[in-house]
């Protein structure tokens, strides 16, 4: 749904009215500045663009600066944030909206103006009027986490216009290291496609000397590392994190949270559930959802059970008692090879 629309956009077919909903910042954002830039110069920017932040400012306030004629060109643009009036959220508005002026407005729009409401919300509340009435009347495109067949897609064809070609491993490397955020996966592109000038070709050796890791991916690598009973490697791994200056109760934090997600995703297999479902019964993305079933077989139940123990434990001894954190971890990793 986003490309389509993104593809009428290009081809100047816009609509007057926008809702773009869910929660994958990154694909509203796009939108937004796609539609910006399509219908207003750097020029007309600075007189016919406006922001309204929803949860500040009443919605007749834009609805009636829609109305009035652009300043300067042919056509405005305004931007709606924050629209919890669309949502079953307990609204955190300081203002009051007049929804039945915004519902007038969706009948007949101001042909000289395209309004774009951006919802970051997962749902939208269905039972409402003006939800329906705003679906009814405007361009839907809904912003959802991409599942990792559309991310690597997705990545194949942002490599594509950029002129070059990735190899499909380099591919998985990149959502390896990088994650699933798509600002962070665009931004590592720009830069390997830097040093790809000549070849044109993307392949897994580049992605690996030029992509840095996170903080998540190296406590995901230190983990394979104990998976794989190679403790050498595991403390190499810590020890750089703390040259780094990462704070070791934050490096707890995420070693807890991975053994948890391994734990629940092999749980969760077991019961027959597929990578997509335990994705979203536990509201992460399938492919991080792939790498923990990847690391799941390298434990037994009982070992997981043990291992989460000794993380709880470590956790209250860093919070509560006077020992050393860093060497609190070093003690962790020796008890978690066996």
């Amino acid at each position: 749904m986003v490309i389509e629309a993104w593809r009428k956009i290009k081809q100047n077919t816009i609509a007057p009215v926008y809702l773009l909903y869910g929660t994958e910042a990154f694909l509203i954002n796009e939108t937004k500045n796609l539609i910006l830039n399509q219908i207003l110069t750097e020029e007309e920017k600075d007189f016919n663009f406006a922001v309204y932040d929803l949860e500040e400012t009443p919605i007749e306030a834009a609805v009636e600066d829609a109305e009035t004629f652009p300043f300067f060109g042919e056509r405005k643009v305004i931007f709606l944030h924050n629209p919890a009036f669309l949502t079953a959220e307990k609204s955190k508005d300081k203002v009051n909206h007049n929804l039945s002026q915004f519902e007038a407005y969706l009948q007949e729009p101001a042909p000289y103006t395209v309004m774009v409401i951006s919802a970051s919300y997962e749902k939208l509340d269905e039972r409402k009027k003006i939800t329906k009435e705003l679906k009814r009347k405007a361009e839907v495109v809904e912003a959802k986490k991409l599942n990792e067949h559309e991310l690597k897609t997705w990545i194949k064809n942002q490599v594509k216009t950029k002129g070059f070609e990735i190899d499909d491993d380099a591919v998985e490397r990149l959502l390896t290291l990088v994650g699933t955020n798509m600002f962070m996966i665009t931004s590592e592109l720009e830069k390997i496609s830097l040093y790809a000038a000549e070849e044109k070709r993307i392949n897994r050796s580049l992605v690996e000397k030029l992509v840095a890791k996170s903080l998540e991916q190296n406590i995901f690598t230190l983990i394979e590392k104990v998976v794989q009973r190679r403790l050498d490697e595991a403390l190499r791994i810590y020890y750089d994190l703390l040259k780094q200056n990462e704070e070791p109760i934050k490096i707890l934090a995420l070693l807890a949270g991975q053994f948890r997600l391994i734990y629940q995703v092999k749980e969760l297999a077991r019961r027959g559930y597929g990578q997509q479902q335990i994705a979203g019964f536990l509201k992460t993305h399938p492919f991080r959802v792939k790498l923990a079933l990847g690391q799941a077989s390298g434990f037994t139940d009982e070992e997981l059970v043990h291992l989460i123990g000794l993380l709880a434990n470590a956790d209250y001894q860093m919070k509560t008692g006077g020992m050393n954190k860093s060497l609190l971890i070093e003690m962790l990793l020796f008890r978690l090879k066996k």
